[in-house]
């Protein structure tokens, strides 16, 4: 039996929830070289290997098979997939992140949230040593993740203001709550920690000034150190699994220069891990 390509089954998967996502054709009166899933799926394609837009034209030039998968009679150029990510919004994505969970259906027991950050520049680790600048507006992607498909679940972006994760946790429970059992389980770390917590929460409290008061705080700091001794707690870990795939398969920068488009690359992140696994 042939063995078929790994960006062969990508480009596959992509197109198919291009297609559940973007019309066909923007305008009747378009020329029809290609059609908006066509472009889309070259364009999560080109996000996926980590490439430039006009890097990404070659690749898919020198790339029959992935052409021949995605119906494709000519390659769209480097301008046009430019074009097509900044029509992939923020609602498209998240579009396309459900439509793939609910192909991949996954039921999880427990879920683990973490964020993570994406540097605004592609400049080296030595020039921006030498330069002395250090970033401060940072990207950042925070994630849901099932601990048993490590899957993401949810996702959620945000840029600058507080290192805080709080503002994180309802969002992400909310998205994830499709996927996740009756009764599961949510593991994060202090960051987290907020009014919001509930007794379904694993989320080790912050002790102010050094000391718990609040007997349900207590309480929730026994239930974390007994999970950290079940092993139950460490579960939390494969979010920074997560992140080091993401950074290392897809970069652990941020390409855009519009403020915009900025922002939704931790989503678009999310959707190409998860096509991906």
């Amino acid at each position: 039996m042939k063995h078929e390509s790994q960006y062969v089954q990508i480009a596959r998967i992509a197109y198919q929830l291009a297609k559940r996502s973007l019309r066909k054709y923007r305008h009747r009166n378009s020329p029809h070289t290609y059609s908006q899933p066509q472009v889309a799926a070259c364009t999560l394609l080109v996000f996926y290997l980590n490439k430039s837009y006009r890097d990404g034209e070659d690749w898919l030039l020198a790339s029959e098979q992935v052409c021949r998968v995605l119906e494709l009679q000519d390659v769209p150029d480097h301008s046009t997939l430019n074009r097509m990510f900044h029509r992939l919004n923020r609602i498209r994505l998240l579009r396309l992140l459900r439509y793939l969970l609910e192909q991949q259906a996954p039921r999880e027991s427990v879920i683990a949230l973490d964020s993570t950050g994406y540097r605004p520049s592609q400049a080296s680790a030595y020039y921006q040593t030498r330069t002395g600048r250090r970033y401060r507006d940072w990207f950042r992607g925070a994630y849901a993740v099932g601990t048993a498909s490590q899957l993401i679940l949810a996702v959620r972006e945000s840029h600058g203001g507080s290192a805080n994760d709080a503002c994180f946790l309802l969002p992400l429970r909310r998205g994830a709550r499709p996927y996740v059992k009756r009764n599961g389980l949510t593991l994060a770390d202090a960051g987290f920690d907020c009014q919001a917590v509930t007794d379904r929460d694993l989320i080790p409290p912050i002790r102010r000034h050094g000391k718990l008061v609040a007997p349900e705080r207590k309480a929730r700091a026994d239930l974390v150190s007994q999970a950290r001794l079940d092993g139950l707690f460490g579960q939390r870990w494969k979010t920074e699994t997560v992140h080091s795939v993401i950074k290392r398969k897809f970069g652990d920068t941020v390409r855009s220069r519009a403020l915009r488009a900025q922002r939704r690359e931790p989503i678009l992140k999310a959707v190409l891990y998860n096509i991906h696994r």
